[in-house]
């Protein structure tokens, strides 16, 4: 087990020593360990490999100029100068809130920007403002659209923030695929299957071996097939494509920049990086904040007054699960798997930093 402060000032030392300021090295190892805390593991530790390798292939900008290219009162299209997703997107989120706190709303269209991690960060970062919070990002193509085999979409997240009033925050964060890609990863590194219905190999027949994005094969989107609804996921996925990137002036769909090694870099660009969106509403802009905050807690009362179904002890409210996890992971510590953690050792051998094996 490691603490949370550990494994935090870790990964800042990773990004320091990649060339980040210190306070944008703390920015991007906050995002890192809010997943860990909050049981995302696919979009923790696992993923400061797939920056490092960036960082080595010098495919990110440290030193990055994140800038307003475009904007009105409640809107803006942020260039985040090849930044380290986190960092564009915390400013880009930022910005969304400063803009809705002037005239009710604000929304942001991000290019120029790299792998971001979890959307619920960003999201979260409304509600203390009393504000709803939105996140979105495209990423890497390895997502076949109903009816291909051709690896043409991320895994795409939606993330949405609500502030409640006795109840803590309703918070969805989820992928527009029935698996994101780090679990894949993950359960690659312990040697695991996983379940039919989330890959395809490169002929389209559904396999349960989560390395087969290494060799052509592709995730479907959400629903798995048609039959069960994959073209509504298509649909999501897509959506979250059109606002992250051809709003922003962004490579989408098959030209976004892959973050992991396996996947080439293709010489066709169609934009800049990779792209987010981000919203943040006041809720006062609509109704007086203290009365939506009462009506939410009659919300989550009413879903969690539902019937469980049979084998379920209670109907979960989004974000519920999460919370939950971070509560225990925070007081018990976190958890690396071995691969995982050999990966650490060995990046910060490299770079000339210590980490613990344990």
């Amino acid at each position: 087990m490691y603490t949370y402060n550990y494994l935090l000032s870790f990964t800042s030392e990773v990004f320091i020593k990649m060339g980040c300021s210190r306070a944008d090295a703390e920015k991007a190892a906050k995002v890192f360990l809010a997943a860990e805390l909050r049981g995302l593991a696919s979009h923790g530790m696992i993923r400061i490999k797939d920056y490092y390798q960036l960082w080595e292939a010098k495919r990110i900008n440290t030193r990055p100029n994140i800038k307003i290219v475009h904007e009105t009162p409640s809107t803006a299209v942020v260039d985040g100068d090849g930044a380290i997703g986190m960092i564009a997107a915390t400013r880009s989120m930022e910005i969304a809130i400063e803009k809705a706190e002037k005239v009710g709303t604000g929304w942001v269209s991000t290019k120029g920007s790299n792998h971001y991690g979890i959307a619920g960060y960003y999201a979260m970062m409304a509600l203390e403002h009393d504000m709803i919070g939105m996140s979105m990002t495209n990423a890497n193509p390895l997502v076949a659209p109903t009816f291909s085999v051709s690896p043409m979409l991320g895994t795409n997240p939606i993330a949405v923030a609500i502030p409640a009033g006795r109840h803590p925050a309703f918070v969805a964060d989820f992928a527009t695929t029935p698996i994101a890609r780090g679990k894949l990863a993950v359960a690659e590194k312990k040697g695991e299957k996983t379940l039919m219905g989330y890959v395809q190999d490169k002929d389209g027949t559904p396999t349960d071996d989560p390395t087969v994005l290494k060799r052509g094969g592709s995730m479907v989107t959400l629903g798995g097939d048609y039959e069960h609804g994959s073209h509504k996921g298509f649909c999501l996925s897509s959506i979250v494509d059109i606002f992250s990137a051809v709003l922003s002036g962004a490579n989408f769909g098959p030209f976004v920049p892959p973050s992991v090694a396996y996947l080439p870099v293709l010489d066709r660009k169609v934009g800049e990086g990779t792209g987010h969106f981000f919203g943040a509403m006041r809720i006062d802009a609509f109704q007086p904040a203290s009365e939506f905050k009462s009506k939410m807690d009659e919300w989550i009362d009413t879903f969690k007054q539902a019937k469980p179904a049979p084998n379920r002890e209670k109907v979960i409210i989004p974000g519920e699960p999460e919370r939950e996890k971070e509560h225990k992971i925070i007081s018990e510590g976190i958890t690396i798997i071995p691969a995982i953690a050999a990966d650490l050792k060995e990046i910060a051998n490299q770079l000339g930093i210590e980490f613990e094996l344990k």
